[in-house]
C-alpha cells in the first residue's frame, strides 16, 4: 500500500531509524549472520518500502527549517526576516562563514544530498530484484519514479546553493575505494540544468508519475505538475543574472585532468548572456499554468483577507503544487507572542519587508531610502508622510475575528490585505481563537519582550498561525501544508520571464499571446489580494518599471516562503539589500504591560549585516576539498 511521504517519515522513523539517520554503508555493512543482508532486502516488500523511504528521507522539511532557522538560513539571512536565536544564519549575516564553517552543513550541505543520491541509485539499481509476490509491478514503478524525482530534486537543492556540482548519474560511488578514485570535477552549470531538466521530464513521461494526488494516502508525493514546477523554477534561476553571463565567475574553472578530458579546464559558469533563456523560463511556467489541476485558492467569500490567509490555513488546497508535507503548527511557537502558552515569538519581518507592502489603492508607498535610512515616499500612494502620527482606524476582520478599532501609527493604516494577514505589529491584538485576544507590546519590558525571545525588529510573521484555534486554551495548534511550490509563484515566474523577453527583444511566435496572458494572471493574482490590476495602479509603467513592480509583487505575495533569499541572489541585488543596516522599531525603548510607549515608534538599526561578492553562493567545505582534489572552490572562498 502506498503511503504519503509525510506519513512515511513520521510513522517509519522509529522502525527504520538506522535507515534514516545513517549512511548507506552503515545500513549495508552487516555481518553475514545478521538478520538482514543486502540480498535479503529485495526479498521483502516491507524492507523494500523502508529502503524507498530512506531514498526520500533527505528531502528538506522546509516549514520547520524555514520558520525556526534550525535547518536553513533562508528566512533569517534575507532582508525580509530576522530571528533572535543563536543559529548558523548569523554566520551569513555577519560574514563569519568560511569553507571551515559552512552554515547548516549537516542539513543542507552537499554531503547530505550526495548521500541521498547514492541511496537513490542503490534503490533504482536493485528494486527490480523484488521477489515478494505481494508487491505489484505498478507499486515498484511508482517507488522508482518517486525516487528518480527525489534524486533530481537533491541536485536542484545543491545547485541553488553552490551553482554547478558534479553529476554522478547512475554511478554508485564506492566510498571504500581510494581517495583518488573518488575525485570528480564539477560539471558546468548548463550540464547540470540539462541533466536535472531531463530527469524531471523523464519522470513526467513515466506513466507511474500521477497527474495529481488520486487519494489522501498519496498526498505529499511528487506529481507531474511538481516536476514541471521544479523545471520552471530552475529555468527561471538559469535566466537570471547570477547564472547568465556572470563575469564575476569567469575564473571559476576546473583543473586540468586527463581522467575527465571533457571537463578539463572548462569554465563552470556561462559567460555569454543568452536572452533566450527567458523564453525557456516563460514556456516552462506556461505548461504549469495551463494545468487544470491548479487554481489560485479562494475561500468563496469574496474576501481578499480570507482568500490569502486560506492558502496557509486550508491543507492540500488547489493552489499547492508541491509541499514538503503536513506538519504541526506548534512549530510556530517562534512566531507566536510569548503571551501564548509555550511560545517564544522571536522570528519576524524586518522594517524593509513591512515597507514593501502596497497601500489599498495598489501603489507601493516606499520607493527607496535616503542615506540616513529615512523612507522616500510615493505621494500618490496615500501613505502619510507623518508615518508615526497616531490615528484610530478599523482593523479588518479576518481569520475568525471581527473588526475592531486600533490606535496605532499611520504607517499601518490603509495597507493592502496581504499586509495584515502577513505582519503582526506592536499595539495590535493577538487572537487565540475567535473569542480571546491579547493586546501586545514589543517595547522592552512589555508583555512580549521580557526575555531574549522577542522579535528584534518589532514584528512577527502572522500568516501561518491559525487564529481560529486557541493554542493558549487547550485547542492545540492544528496542522499546515507548507507551500513549497504554489501556483502564485508560477504566475510570477511567467510574468517576470515574459517581461524580460520584451525588454530584451526576444522574438517568438507566442509573444502577443504570452504578454496578454501575463497581464491576465497578474490581474488575477492582485484581484485575489483585493487590488486593482497593476496597469490600473501604474497606468504609465513601461517594461522596465513593470519588471521592478513584478519583483515587488513577488516579495509580498511569497513572503517568508523560502523565496526571497534566492531571489535577491539570482537577481544579484543581494549586495544592495542583504548587507548593511537592517531596520525595525525601537524594541530597546522601555515599556511595560500591553501598552506601546511613544518612544518605541522610531526607525532604528537593529543589526548591520555583511554581504560580500563571494556570498552569492555557498563555499564547498574544506573537508570536501581535501577529499576531492578536482573540486573547484566557488569564487572568493
Amino acid at each position: 500500500m502506498i503511503i504519503s511521504i509525510k506519513k512515511s517519515l513520521m510513522l517509519m522513523c522509529c522502525a527504520v531509524v538506522a535507515l534514516l539517520n545513517t549512511s548507506c554503508e552503515d545500513f549495508l555493512d552487516r555481518q553475514e549472520d545478521e538478520k538482514l543482508t543486502f540480498d535479503k532486502i529485495w526479498e521483502s516488500g516491507s524492507d523494500i518500502r523502508s529502503y524507498w523511504i530512506t531514498t526520500m528521507s533527505f528531502l528538506p522539511h522546509e516549514f520547520r527549517y524555514n520558520i525556526w532557522g534550525d535547518g536553513d538560513p533562508f528566512l533569517a539571512a534575507s532582508d525580509e526576516g530576522t530571528a533572535s536565536y543563536s543559529r548558523d544564519y548569523r554566520w551569513i549575516n555577519f560574514g563569519s562563514w568560511s569553507p571551515s564553517s559552512v552554515p547548516y552543513y549537516d542539513n543542507i550541505g552537499m554531503a547530505k544530498y550526495y548521500q541521498g543520491i547514492r541511496e537513490c541509485n542503490v534503490f533504482l539499481q536493485n528494486v527490480d530484484r523484488c521477489s515478494d509476490p505481494k508487491i505489484t509491478k505498478d507499486q515498484l514503478e511508482q517507488w522508482k519514479v518517486q525516487t528518480r524525482f527525489a534524486r533530481a530534486f537533491y541536485y536542484f537543492h545543491m545547485m541553488r546553493l553552490y551553482g554547478p556540482v558534479f553529476l554522478v548519474g547512475d554511478e554508485l560511488l564506492d566510498f571504500t575505494a581510494s581517495t583518488e578514485a573518488l575525485y570528480r570535477p564539477r560539471n558546468t552549470w548548463e550540464q547540470c540544468v540539462d541533466y536535472v531538466t531531463s530527469e524531471l521530464q523523464a519522470c513526467i513521461d513515466n506513466p507511474a508519475m500521477t497527474d495529481g494526488w488520486p487519494s489522501d494516502v498519496e498526498k505529499g508525493l511528487a506529481t507531474k505538475g511538481a516536476c514541471q514546477a521544479v523545471i520552471a523554477r530552475l529555468k527561471l534561476y538559469s535566466a537570471r543574472d547570477l547564472f547568465n553571463g556572470n563575469t564575476l565567475y569567469a575564473k571559476v574553472v576546473n583543473p586540468q585532468t586527463a581522467d575527465f578530458p571533457e571537463l578539463s579546464g572548462v569554465q563552470l559558469f556561462p559567460q555569454e548572456y543568452k536572452a533566450e533563456k527567458w523564453l525557456e523560463a516563460a514556456r516552462a511556467a506556461r505548461v504549469v499554468i495551463d494545468n487544470p489541476l491548479y487554481k489560485l485558492y479562494r475561500a468563496g467569500k469574496s474576501d481578499p483577507y480570507e482568500d490569502y490567509y486560506g492558502i496557509f490555513l486550508e491543507r492540500w488546497n488547489s493552489e499547492l503544487i508541491y509541499t514538503s508535507g503536513s506538519a504541526g503548527r506548534w512549530n510556530l511557537v517562534v512566531v507566536t507572542t510569548p503571551t501564548a502558552l509555550g511560545a517564544y515569538g522571536g522570528v519576524g519581518p524586518t522594517q524593509q519587508q513591512v515597507d514593501a507592502y502596497a497601500m489599498n489603492n495598489g501603489r507601493y508607498p516606499i520607493t527607496g531610502y535616503d542615506e540616513s535610512g529615512n523612507p522616500e515616499i510615493d505621494k500618490t500612494s496615500g501613505y502619510s508622510e507623518d508615518e508615526f502620527g497616531m490615528s484610530t482606524w478599523a482593523y479588518p476582520a479576518w481569520g475568525g475575528t471581527k473588526s475592531y478599532n486600533l490606535e496605532t501609527p499611520n504607517m499601518y493604516k490603509d495597507r493592502e490585505p496581504r499586509f495584515y494577514v502577513s505582519v503582526f505589529f506592536s499595539g495590535d491584538y493577538w487572537h487565540h481563537g475567535t473569542t480571546t485576544k491579547t493586546k501586545i507590546s514589543f517595547a522592552k519590558g512589555g508583555n512580549s519582550n521580557t526575555t531574549h525571545d522577542f522579535p528584534k525588529a518589532g514584528y512577527l510573521i502572522n500568516k501561518y498561525y491559525d487564529h481560529n484555534l486557541n493554542s493558549n486554551g487547550g485547542q492545540g495548534w492544528g496542522d499546515i501544508t507548507f507551500p513549497t511550490i504554489r501556483l502564485a509563484e508560477i504566475y510570477l515566474n511567467f510574468i517576470e520571464a515574459v517581461l524580460e523577453c520584451e525588454k530584451r527583444n526576444v522574438s517568438y511566435p507566442e509573444k502577443a499571446e504570452y504578454k496578454a496572458k501575463a497581464m491576465e494572471v497578474w490581474a488575477d493574482l492582485r484581484d485575489r489580494a483585493g487590488l486593482d490590476p497593476i496597469t490600473d495602479s501604474y497606468p504609465n509603467a513601461g517594461t522596465e518599471e513593470l519588471i521592478q513592480l513584478c519583483r515587488q509583487e513577488r516579495r509580498v505575495e511569497l513572503a517568508f516562503e523560502n523565496q526571497r533569499y534566492f531571489d535577491t541572489r539570482t537577481w544579484m541585488i543581494a549586495s544592495e539589500v542583504d548587507g548593511g543596516p537592517m531596520y525595525g522599531m525601537d524594541t530597546s525603548y522601555p515599556g511595560s504591560g500591553d501598552e506601546t510607549p511613544a518612544g518605541y515608534w522610531n526607525r532604528v538599526v537593529f543589526e548591520t549585516r555583511v554581504f560580500n561578492p563571494n556570498h552569492y553562493l555557498f563555499p564547498f567545505s574544506q573537508r570536501e576539498l581535501d577529499r576531492n582534489k578536482l573540486l573547484t572552490q566557488n569564487y572568493g572562498w
